[in-house]
């Protein structure tokens, strides 16, 4: 599979950080994104220039080239990079399945389960070997920090990656740790959802600092000054139930604490608070401007309901997770048990923790092509 070639799918925070960091690394990037939200490439459209600070590659990246259209991006390359946000990913879904081909390998970065949206749609549109890998976490803390520029404050070691089907999974990593160094394969990609950090950490963190955030409109730094001991005490909580649904599935998931060690935010420790407060990067970060934020819109919908969903699927008790649904719809107005990503779209509903796992190892009586991967 050829590597120096790597189409990178969306230009938000992330997706401009992959691009740039990449392109300095010495491989061709094209950089696309949604026809809706092309004014996210305007301001490198001339120069295809991206200006890379902070802790990885630094200096000014020079692009292969940027564009809205699906099919130049996926002609591109065999090796597709996608950072969206999962609210977004049927909509992408949509519009790149019909140019998705045999060999390609699209990475969801971090996918949220995203796996199983693509899954879905490639088995509707009858598409053959392709594969589709998801991470638990982004691969950098980044942002945007102005037009034309991104800022990577730390590098995630240890990216934790599931992919679909299972087989493939040595091929795709082959690819992905090339780029990557240092991530770890999960046994599936409904392992590496369940293992994704961001759910776990931002909905309680919010909602216990939540006056805090609109008192000050996020002008505090959220890790070092908001995940305090209490804090920290109800995510080991939340974190008990994430573990117990994977302990339904016949998996054993990190401790969340062991887990941000392990993708290199912290130094190793069975305390979260020592892990948080030791990390460079995260003590860099400021708290939301607001609670009405993808901390809460994102991680809710997309990661503790559908969480709560496969719970209720399994067996498993959620309450805490149930909670801070109810006290987050409160919060916002928004209903988010309504909102949510249930098991349907993810092509999960109606089976048991067997039908699950053949699902997510590709064993599934729906399994199609031999999955040959490209050159």
């Amino acid at each position: 599979m050829e590597t120096s070639r790597i189409a990178v799918l969306g230009a938000g925070n992330t997706g401009f950080a992959i691009a740039a960091n990449l392109a300095l690394a010495g491989h061709d990037v094209l950089l696309w994104e949604h026809p809706d939200f092309a004014s996210a490439l305007d301001p490198i459209r001339d120069t295809l220039t991206i200006h890379l600070d902070g802790a990885a590659r630094i200096g000014a990246a020079k692009l292969a080239a940027v564009t809205t259209d699906p099919a130049v991006a996926l002609d591109f390359a065999d090796v597709l990079l996608g950072s969206v946000p999962s609210y977004a990913q049927a909509a992408f879904a949509a519009l790149l399945t019909p140019y998705l081909r045999a060999g390609h390998l699209l990475a969801l970065l971090p996918g949220n389960l995203g796996t199983f949206v693509f899954r879905k749609a490639l088995r509707a549109a009858g598409t053959e070997a392709v594969m589709v890998a998801e991470s638990d976490t982004a691969p950098y803390v980044c942002r945007k920090t102005g037009p034309d520029r991104a800022t990577i404050f730390g590098v995630v070691s240890g990216l934790g990656v599931g992919v679909w089907p299972s087989g493939q999974t040595n091929t795709a990593m082959t690819a992905l740790e090339t780029l990557f160094p240092g991530a770890r394969a999960y046994r599936n990609a409904l392992q590496a959802g369940l293992s994704a950090l961001n759910p776990v950490v931002h909905p309680p963190g919010v909602l216990m600092n939540a006056g805090r955030i609109e008192r000050s409109r996020g002008e505090f730094w959220f890790y070092e000054e908001g995940v305090t001991d209490s804090v920290v005490r109800a995510i080991a909580a939340l974190d008990g139930e994430r573990r117990a649904i994977g302990a339904a599935l016949g998996m054993t998931l990190s401790p969340v604490a062991a887990a941000f060690a392990d993708a290199g935010f912290g130094p190793m420790s069975s305390d979260l608070w020592a892990v948080i407060n030791g990390s460079r990067m995260l003590t860099a970060l400021r708290a939301p401007g607001s609670v009405n934020t993808r901390w809460l819109t994102e991680d809710i919908p997309y990661g503790l309901a559908t969480w709560a969903a496969l719970g209720d699927a399994l067996g498993v008790p959620t309450p805490l997770m149930d909670g801070l649904i109810a006290l987050a719809s409160a919060a916002l107005g928004i209903d988010f048990a309504a909102e949510a990503r249930g098991l349907d779209a993810l092509g999960l509903a109606g089976l048991d923790a067997g039908g699950m796992l053949d699902v997510a190892m590709g064993d599934d009586a729906e399994a199609v092509g031999d999955m040959t991967p490209g050159t």
